[in-house]
């Protein structure tokens, strides 16, 4: 019995110190996991600091003479839509599938969405919900004069510029279509949140629509099963979404381009990865064997 009980201790030591020893050439051997790099920003425009997290596609040296793509995702925090939607760029970009060029992703971490994406509107009742709204215009000039020229100046891009957003995101993106359309030449609007001011943008008019309207601009919309939107007024989100479409198909320049895509089985949490997946068919139908 003694024999018994002195084999089963050192047994048990032996099996503790192994597993010690184990776990000690794990932690030796383990490393993070880098996706991708976090840049920060001091913003003048909006009186405050701002984090980017950003994606370097495979291969990316700064001393070659390569440059790239880069698409700008709003909501780009990473425990919002930085991580999936670069996986969509990477997994698009690999040599076998090889339907996206090899692209730098820009997320903007988000700080106040209600604030940044939304312009001033007529609404009471949407002043008092969301009473830090109506400040998209210094979050477009931080676009316009530090965002992009910060990124153009540190990484290696070329002139292809999109830009990604859902709901809120989606207002922004539709306002800087209408009102500075050549800071992206790709837009992918999802689901966008055209009931903000009682749908006023969709009766704005813009540069876009005119004959000599010279950059080449490709935009897509999509939408997804998403019924009424939070307005005193019904509207329908696939109904606005569908008419922001159809006015932009009014433009009489050659150089406006735009793709109108319904998602019935999707919803306003579900549509995002898949419209973004494509819009990569859209904007590069060339790419495709």
């Amino acid at each position: 019995m003694n024999r018994f009980f002195t084999l089963t201790f050192f047994l048990f030591i032996s099996t503790f110190i192994f597993s010690q020893n184990n776990k000690s050439k794990s932690n030796e051997t383990s490393k993070p996991f880098v996706l991708g790099i976090i840049e920060e920003i001091q913003s003048k425009e909006l009186d405050e600091k701002r984090i980017l997290n950003i994606y370097l596609p495979d291969g990316y040296n700064p001393k070659d003479d390569a440059k790239y793509p880069v698409i700008y995702l709003l909501d780009g925090s990473a425990d919002e839509d930085f991580i999936h939607i670069t996986g969509l760029v990477q997994f698009n970009s690999f040599e076998w599938i090889n339907q996206v060029p090899k692209s730098i992703v820009v997320g903007i971490a988000t700080v106040d969405r209600r604030r940044d994406f939304t312009f001033p509107t007529t609404v009471e009742k949407d002043k008092t919900r969301f009473p830090t709204t109506g400040h998209s215009d210094k979050f477009i000039a931080f676009i316009e004069k530090e965002l992009q020229p910060f990124i153009n100046k540190k990484y290696k891009t070329n002139e292809s510029k999109t830009i990604i957003g859902q709901s809120l995101g989606g207002l922004l993106e539709t306002e800087i279509l209408f009102k500075k359309p050549s800071l992206f030449n790709k837009y992918v609007i999802v689901s966008p949140s055209l009931w903000w001011d009682n749908g006023s943008l969709l009766n704005m008019d813009s540069e876009i629509f005119q004959e000599n309207y010279k950059q080449q601009t490709e935009i897509y919309v999509a939408v997804g099963k998403e019924g009424l939107t939070p307005t005193e007024i019904p509207r329908v989100m696939e109904v606005d979404a569908n008419l922001l479409a159809e006015k932009i198909k009014t433009s009489r320049s050659k150089n406006i381009k735009v793709y109108f895509d319904y998602f019935p089985e999707e919803n306003h949490g579900t549509i995002l990865h898949p419209a973004v997946s494509n819009s990569f068919r859209f904007f590069y139908p060339q790419i495709k064997e």
